[in-house]
């Protein structure tokens, strides 16, 4: 791909790009002093140089979102990072790294994680696979039991995909029960409160963010899979959080983000009630382009696709070139 992207070709590929959005999502940050793994803030900073020096328009979502529309003039060369879920490293050590280059971003918070009512499942499946000291654990999910061998850190990484994948599969009420069947199989206890590891921001931290530029919106209270909630759970969850982030965050967007994000994790529900409370549109984590004629079609503005942000510049180069847009039409998927 470095070849592809030092010759004329990514130049070439640059109308491409004339009035579409290359959305990046970011979720965990890496912070070595809590032992989080995740995207190095080097990195961040090193593409963020780029777009500048090269006189990318790094633009606020809602912004984008609005152009999009066609309420505005035509994106050029636009590029709109996001940020999932609201751990303490986003607003902490990624904050101050879009601030250094007046980039703006949208972080799409879960509300009942900052109000310390609960702490992400996946989490919580993390932590009991880093504390268990058995060597398998059988557990049932969802009626089916599943037995996972734990002998060597190659056995218990692949268990905890395993698992977490199930969890995503199956109706959230379920998915609870699965969990806390783990860690009791696992003879793990699970802290009511999120270890530092996986620690929220405060909405101090919020409302300090936004003053550096940081921008929020909702993304459920405790991001279970929407498709699978009941319809009672699957309004409170798009509901709840947009009331509570419009009660803490001084000027919240009105964009949600749809936890897991695939097609099968939402549908024509949710897209309602996102209608019914206020909510202008929705980011999927569906790899695309944004782009005006999927503002045009029914429901558009509800599937604003996302990529995963590049590893390095010439995969930066890549994107917001209009390289890989060109990929995506030769393979029929634009």
């Amino acid at each position: 791909m470095g070849a592809l992207t030092r010759t004329g070709l990514a130049n070439l590929c640059r109308p491409l790009t004339h009035g579409n959005a290359v959305i990046f999502m970011l979720h965990r940050l890496a912070d070595p002093d809590r032992g989080v793994p995740g995207f190095e803030p080097d990195l961040l900073r090193t593409l963020l140089a780029f777009l500048r020096r090269k006189r990318y328009q790094v633009i606020d979502l809602h912004q984008a979102v609005e152009r999009l529309r066609g309420d505005g003039p035509p994106l050029r060369r636009a590029v709109v990072f996001t940020m999932d879920d609201g751990y303490v490293e986003q607003a902490n050590i990624a904050g101050p790294v879009f601030a250094e280059f007046d980039c703006p971003v949208t972080t799409f918070l879960a509300t009942g994680f900052l109000d310390g009512a609960t702490w992400f499942w996946w989490d919580q499946i993390d932590y009991v696979f880093a504390k268990t000291r058995r060597r398998d654990v059988a557990v049932e999910i969802h009626g089916a039991r599943h037995r996972y061998l734990l002998e060597d850190a190659h056995q218990a990484q692949s268990a905890q995909v395993r698992f977490t994948a199930r969890c995503k599969e199956i109706p959230d009420t379920a998915r609870e029960t699965a969990v806390r069947s783990l860690a009791a199989a696992a003879e793990v206890d699970l802290p009511s409160r999120a270890p530092a590891r996986y620690a929220p921001m405060s909405w101090d931290q919020v409302r300090s963010a936004e003053r550096r530029g940081m921008t929020f919106g909702p993304h459920t209270v405790t991001h279970p899979v929407l498709s699978r909630t009941d319809d009672l759970q699957s309004r409170f969850e798009i509901d709840h959080s947009w009331t509570r982030l419009k009660t803490e965050a001084r000027s919240p967007v009105p964009v949600f983000a749809y936890p897991n994000g695939r097609s099968s994790d939402f549908g024509a529900r949710e897209i309602e009630t996102l209608r019914e409370i206020g909510l202008e549109s929705a980011c999927t984590c569906i790899p695309a382009y944004a782009t005006p004629r999927r503002f045009r079609l029914p429901n558009g503005s509800f599937h604003i696709p996302r990529f995963a942000p590049p590893d390095s510049i010439p995969y930066l180069i890549q994107f917001v070139s209009g390289l890989e847009r060109l990929k995506l039409l030769l393979r029929g998927l634009d």
